[in-house]
């Protein structure tokens, strides 16, 4: 049997470019497809669909989708998959109830491994069973759409830009039941998205694409640090941060979440000690000083090491890139910055972090 993941061997000519991708990804998780509008990302998720017929070999976790070699080449039906669109494409004439009993019915009842108690607790949908769908807002109907999807106990789960049509206040609506697909979920998910909030957010593995052709692949934090791509010229760049709450200072109303480069306060969070968070931390947020013995009000103040410089979009900055007890970090600071501190690979320095997200 061939090894567990997500294989893709796809190529498909387009009206401007030929979609040409090689991957192999996780079997499980979330895997975001991101970059700029017409780079493909859609058209590799039809591919993965049947809705496109490329070149190549489409195999999730050791099922045979697609090999062209041996003339497999499974249509749209026959694919245990789940697919979630901008738009939710509920039937209309049909309850919230009555959408989600159409997902159910598409798999029989000895091959279901998402039960109905299951989808709708964790897409928080109890309340809205009865209602017409005419009657839903975005999120809410978004929410129906991923639970229908998942009632057809789907191998893969694909969603192409389910936040897209949705306004900043929908968006951070669903973004928890998103997190909870991800937290509580053994089956593997490819996610469309142009916007860095989201792939930070939700994405463990990313695929960067353009023209088609893919730039990078790998872990989501680790591409988010190099330097060498696009992400990094980015006004919103930002590096991943895992860590897990150590402690919380009740006289000063803050959480101490600690990491191997050390422990970083937030605003007090409502989270347990042991329990995990994910922090987002954008370069022009950091600030370097070349001891920590200069007195700041800057709270967050790590020890790191320089290991390597880069561009930025504007001539006058560049990117540091650091290393926090093996935690990457990247600071936007000026070019005169720079030579004035004598900054260099290789010099110890103090990292001076303004602000952190609390993703998850």
């Amino acid at each position: 049997m061939s090894e567990a993941g997500i294989q893709l061997q796809c190529r498909l000519p387009l009206a401007d470019f030929t979609l040409d991708a090689d991957l192999n990804l996780p079997g499980r998780g979330v895997t975001a497809l991101f970059g700029p509008s017409g780079s493909g990302k859609t058209s590799l998720l039809r591919c993965v669909a049947g809705l496109a017929r490329p070149a190549g070999r489409v195999e999730i976790n050791g099922e045979c989708w697609q090999d062209n070699a041996r003339r497999i080449f499974l249509p749209t039906h026959r694919r245990p998959l789940g697919y979630v669109f901008q738009e939710a494409s509920l039937f209309a004439h049909l309850s919230v109830r009555a959408n989600l009993e159409f997902g159910l019915k598409r798999i029989a009842a000895a091959e279901r491994k998402v039960g109905w108690e299951a989808a709708v607790e964790l897409l928080g949908i109890g309340h809205l069973l009865d209602r017409g769908t005419a009657a839903l807002s975005g999120g809410e109907r978004q929410r129906v759409a991923i639970a229908r999807a998942l009632l057809t106990s789907p191998r893969l789960l694909l969603m192409d830009e389910p936040l897209a049509a949705l306004d900043s206040r929908r968006k951070q609506e669903i973004l928890p039941y998103l997190e909870r697909l991800h937290d509580e979920l053994a089956t593997p998910i490819l996610y469309v998205s142009h916007s860095p909030d989201e792939v930070a957010r939700l994405a463990d593995h990313l695929v960067l694409l353009e023209q088609g052709k893919v730039v990078a692949s790998g872990p989501t934090a680790e591409l988010l640090a190099r330097l060498d791509l696009p992400l990094a010229l980015d006004e919103d760049a930002a590096v991943l941060v895992d860590t897990r709450v150590v402690g919380h200072d009740d006289d000063y109303q803050l959480t101490r979440l600690g990491f191997p480069g050390g422990v970083i306060k937030v605003t007090r969070k409502a989270l347990e000690v042991g329990a995990r968070a994910r922090l987002k931390i954008q370069a022009r947020d950091v600030s370097i000083a070349l001891s920590g013995e200069n007195q700041s009000s800057i709270v967050n103040r790590l020890p790191a090491r320089i290991v390597g410089f880069g561009d930025a979009a504007h001539p006058a900055q560049c990117l540091v890139r650091l290393d926090a007890g093996g935690t990457p970090l990247l600071a936007r600071i000026t070019r005169l910055s720079k030579d004035q501190l004598g900054l260099r690979e290789g010099l110890p320095v103090v990292a001076q972090i303004k602000s952190v997200a609390l993703l998850a």
